[in-house]
C-alpha cells in the first residue's frame, strides 16, 4: 500500500502533485472511498461528517473532483458480508481517511477487518488527514487526549498509546497550530524522547509520502524529524 499521511489535507500544489504521482493518473480519473468514522466521538463528529462528505470542510479533500466518491463506514462492516464491501475497496483508488480520534478509530480499523485488508492493497492510495494519519503509526501521540471521549468501561482504553504500525516512524501534526497548545516544538520532543522509532512533526502544509517503505517528505511549510 501507498500512504499520503497529511495533518491538514491536500492543502497545497506540493501535496496534491505528490497525490497524482501516487495515483498515476489525475484526480478527475480516480475513485475514492471515505472514512469519516474517527470524528464521530467528538461533539457535533456527525455534523462534522457531513460537511466532510459533501466537501463544506475546510481541509481540501472530499472536494478535489474525484471521478467517483463513496463513503466506507466502518462501524457498519462487521455487520455487512464481506463479499459486499471488500471488491469495492480492493477496486478504489485512495481511502480518505478523515481525522478524529485516533483510539476510536484504530479500534474500528481491527474490528471491520480493514486494518488485515490494508496491506494486501497495494495500488491503493491511503490519504491520512491528522488522526487519519497517526492511525497507520506505531504510537498514537493523542493518546491521553483520545481517553477522554471514550465510554467508561470500554476496552478500547487498551494500549491506547499504540495504533497499527503499517509505517516505521510516528506522526505529530498540526506542527506550531495556533488554537493547538501542545503542538509547540518542544512538547512534541518531550513526547517523542519516549518513541524508540523516528517522530516527523509537521504542520498542516506538510505530508508524508511513503511508497515500498520509502519515505519523502512534502512540504510548503514547516516539519521536523525527531530521531530516538
Amino acid at each position: 500500500m501507498k500512504f499520503l499521511l497529511t495533518s491538514g489535507g491536500i492543502s497545497n500544489p506540493s501535496i496534491s502533485d505528490a497525490l497524482v504521482d501516487l495515483l498515476g493518473k489525475p484526480i478527475a480519473e480516480s475513485t475514492a472511498l471515505f472514512i469519516p468514522t474517527a470524528v464521530y466521538p467528538f461533539p457535533g463528529g456527525s455534523e462534522k461528517a457531513w460537511k466532510a462528505i459533501h466537501g463544506h470542510a475546510s481541509i481540501p479533500l472530499c472536494q478535489l473532483g474525484w471521478k467517483s466518491l463513496g463513503v466506507l463506514e466502518l462501524t457498519a462492516l462487521p455487520t455487512i458480508r464481506e463479499e459486499n464491501w471488500v471488491p469495492a475497496v480492493r477496486e478504489a483508488d485512495a481511502l480518505l481517511v478523515w481525522g478524529g480520534d485516533v483510539l476510536y478509530l484504530t479500534h474500528w480499523l481491527r474490528q471491520s477487518g480493514l486494518a488485515a485488508l490494508l496491506p494486501s492493497l497495494g495500488d491503493t492510495v491511503y490519504v491520512g488527514v491528522s488522526g487519519g494519519s497517526i492511525a497507520v503509526t506505531p504510537y498514537n501521540c493523542d493518546a491521553e487526549f483520545n481517553l477522554g471521549f471514550v465510554p467508561d468501561g470500554s476496552g478500547m482504553a487498551q494500549d491506547a498509546d499504540r495504533a497499527l504500525g503499517l509505517v516505521n516512524f510516528t506522526l505529530y501534526p498540526h506542527l506550531d497550530h495556533p488554537d493547538m497548545e501542545d503542538t509547540t516544538l518542544p512538547n512534541i520532543q518531550k513526547w517523542a524522547s519516549g518513541i524508540p522509532v523516528p517522530t516527523y512533526a509537521i504542520d498542516d502544509d506538510t505530508a508524508i509520502k511513503v511508497v515500498d517503505g520509502a519515505v519523502d517528505v512534502v512540504s510548503e511549510g514547516e516539519w521536523r524529524l525527531i530521531n530516538p
